[in-house]
């Protein structure tokens, strides 16, 4: 099964989702996942978020960390900037062609064009550890774009976003009309622009919300809620933190594929077939449908099918979803150093499969299959569980192999030594 502890938690044992919502997982869960909007202010927050970005970090980022698109964009009114307008060559030693141009960013954005720094929770180490919390509270997969916007400027004209989102507000004060969706829990591939219309519809009548965001304020929204900001006064600067939340339909989408194993399915419709006529093809997709409930009835009656079913989506997750980073370096000098008093952890964020077989005990992971004798499975078992073990009480081994187990944990990004405190 994949394996992930519960209760990890960052820095100070601090919940990210408390951080960003004042209210622990089950309250969130019952009251305002996919459901409802939650406007959190500061006051009613333990912790600011000058940790995770600042406007000197902003800077930074563009002046000194030779950012690269997709990792930026300009925005204005509703409409990119070409990325011509704000990269260039990365000159002598960095021969890309789309490094960002600090000069160019700072022409556009005083020509008032909103800033976007997107898959911050890739390049940012804030926000990549930040992330990995919440992933690991909220089950599902996060990202992190930072959106800074000039003074009085709106970056983009209402719409909805296809995932759910905590915007984080960092720096200035931004006005935020929320309207309620027009499609409800709309699909990735059922963006807003399918539904042009009816949102710029919906979104010239009295909002569901009009509120400004001041910093450290936190405001979420479900998926299909339509919303636009606009700066108000300074320089703002927040935080979109999306989660792409698995819904019933993914799992649905794994069922159907599971049919393709299915040979009647697989034979083709007849030759001569009318396709002008549809009534001709009705009988066809009454038997298919008739079809379907068998195959679905027969994989229903078979719990090893259905937990395929439940680690093809496990895969999925595994696919989106990156561990924490590891040091390569450090990781090196560490397993050179390892003795039996000190301890290793399973590396957080990092999901993995346990399968017993002749060969010995398996670890199947998103991209390779590790596998060690059987001896270790107890304490493969144990580590898996995700809390630190002593090497000298690792249950099935001596000292000395779990030395060895160690190393080879920790080469193949499994393990990580533990840090105290």
């Amino acid at each position: 099964m994949s394996t992930e502890p519960s209760g990890e938690r960052g820095s100070g044992n601090r919940s990210a989702l408390r951080r960003l919502t004042g209210i622990d997982l089950g309250t969130f869960a019952d009251r305002f996942w996919g459901v409802a909007p939650k406007l959190t202010r500061s006051v009613d927050l333990s912790d600011s978020f000058d940790d995770l970005m600042t406007l000197d970090a902003v800077d930074e980022l563009i002046a000194e960390r030779g950012v690269r698109t997709p990792f930026v964009r300009m925005a204005k009114d509703g409409r990119l900037l070409d990325k011509s307008q704000f990269t260039a060559s990365g000159g002598f030693g960095a021969e890309v062609t789309d490094q960002v141009d600090s000069a160019a960013v700072l022409a556009a954005f005083a020509a008032g064009n909103t800033l976007v720094l997107q898959g911050l929770h890739r390049l940012w180490p804030p926000l990549i550890h930040f992330v990995g919390d919440l992933v690991r509270e909220l089950g599902h997969p996060v990202q992190v774009n930072s959106y800074v916007t000039p003074a009085a400027s709106q970056g983009f004209s209402p719409h909805y976003d296809v995932h759910d989102v905590f915007v984080v507000q960092i720096a200035g004060t931004k006005r935020w009309s929320i309207h309620s969706p027009v499609h409800v829990h709309p699909l990735n591939n059922q963006p807003w622009s399918d539904r042009r219309s009816a949102v710029e519809d919906h979104a010239s009548n009295t909002p569901e919300l009009d509120i400004v965001l001041e910093p450290g304020d936190v405001l979420y929204l479900p998926r299909g809620w339509i919303h636009s900001a606009q700066a108000l006064g300074d320089t703002t600067v927040h935080l979109t933190i999306g989660v792409a939340s698995y819904n019933d339909y993914d799992l649905a989408h794994h069922v159907l594929k599971s049919l393709g194993d299915v040979e009647s399915l697989r034979a083709p419709l007849p030759a001569g077939l009318d396709h002008s006529d549809p009534e001709s093809i009705v009988p066809h997709v009454r038997r298919v449908l008739d079809a379907m409930r068998a195959a679905l009835d027969e994989i229903d009656r078979d719990p090893d099918a259905v937990r395929r079913l439940a680690e093809r989506v496990a895969d999925r997750h595994d696919d989106l979803v990156r561990p924490e980073p590891v040091r390569p370096l450090a990781s090196v000098a560490a397993m050179g150093a390892l003795r039996g008093e000190d301890s290793i952890r399973r590396r957080p964020g990092m999901f993995a499969r346990i399968a017993h077989t002749r060969d010995g005990v398996s670890m199947v992971l998103r991209n390779k299959t590790v596998t060690l004798p059987s001896q270790c499975a107890d304490a493969i078992e144990s580590l898996m569980k995700g809390a630190p073990c002593r090497l000298d009480a690792l249950p099935g081994l001596d000292t000395d192999d779990s030395l060895v187990v160690a190393r080879r944990l920790i080469r193949e990004g499994i393990a990580v030594p533990a840090v105290e405190g």
